[in-house]
């Protein structure tokens, strides 16, 4: 007779962006899984709803205010869940922001957030557990990029620019360390707030009513990430691209 696979320990999970779309999602999967949350972001006044919610179900989680693009903000999200439990076992860098438009259209400005937000604060959330990491010789970190990691489309160039890049270094981080999963979760589209903020109307416009019609729900997402996060200590999923099979 077979016997069940026995669950995987709690983990101390980090999510970034965990105020709404993918990174509420994450929380709820990872929660309901038993691994206890630290959930970051800007918005605070969502978060303290969403830890309310998980904990009146008999869930462990936490929240902090966090802004990815500001490093101390970063390195006081990390470290202070260092001090409280002793370990950070997963960071999921989910936080994002897409502003679409032609690269004519020299929206600089979005360009430079999507950059901040994106780019720099995955760096961030890398540089912050890494070290810990590295000296327990154990650690987990998951990065939410896109299918436009993959491929680029017009009126998406910075934005893919950003999510290529973001792959690129996830890369070079499982290469320089034998002893830390790295994953990459590539969605497609994906129902979320991604195409309500910035970006030049019509291109926006275009991304939301192709999400409205076949995107995926943000649950879908969350459970790749504990799919990553449940396997094995030796078994390293690095990437998974997840889309709609009505996506092309």
């Amino acid at each position: 007779m077979q016997h069940p696979t026995p669950s995987p320990r709690p983990k101390t999970v980090l999510v970034t962006g965990a105020s709404s779309g993918i990174g509420e999602a994450t929380a709820r999967h990872l929660a309901a899984a038993g691994h206890h949350v630290v959930l970051g972001a800007r918005r605070v006044d969502r978060l303290a709803r969403l830890v309310a919610e998980l904990t009146a179900a008999g869930h462990s989680a936490e929240y902090t205010e966090l802004d990815v693009t500001d490093a101390d903000s970063v390195n006081a999200f990390v470290t202070g869940a260092l001090t409280r439990h002793g370990r950070v076992d997963v960071l999921v860098n989910n936080a994002g922001v897409m502003a679409l438009s032609p690269v004519a259209a020299l929206r600089v400005d979005e360009w430079d957030r999507m950059i901040d937000v994106n780019l720099r604060g995955v760096l961030h959330g890398v540089a912050a557990v890494l070290p810990s990491m590295r000296e327990a010789r154990s650690g987990h970190v998951i990065t939410v990029a896109s299918t436009a990691a993959l491929r680029v489309d017009a009126t998406a160039a910075v934005y893919c620019a950003t999510k290529y890049a973001v792959r690129a270094l996830s890369e070079g981080l499982r290469q320089e360390n034998s002893d830390i999963r790295v994953t990459v979760v590539s969605p497609g589209f994906t129902r979320s707030e991604l195409t309500l903020t910035g970006g030049d109307p019509e291109a926006q416009g275009a991304a939301r009513a192709a999400t409205e019609m076949i995107g995926l729900p943000a649950s879908a997402v969350a459970e790749a990430v504990g799919y990553a996060i449940a396997q094995p200590a030796g078994v390293d999923v690095n990437e998974i691209v997840v889309r709609p099979t009505a996506q092309n």
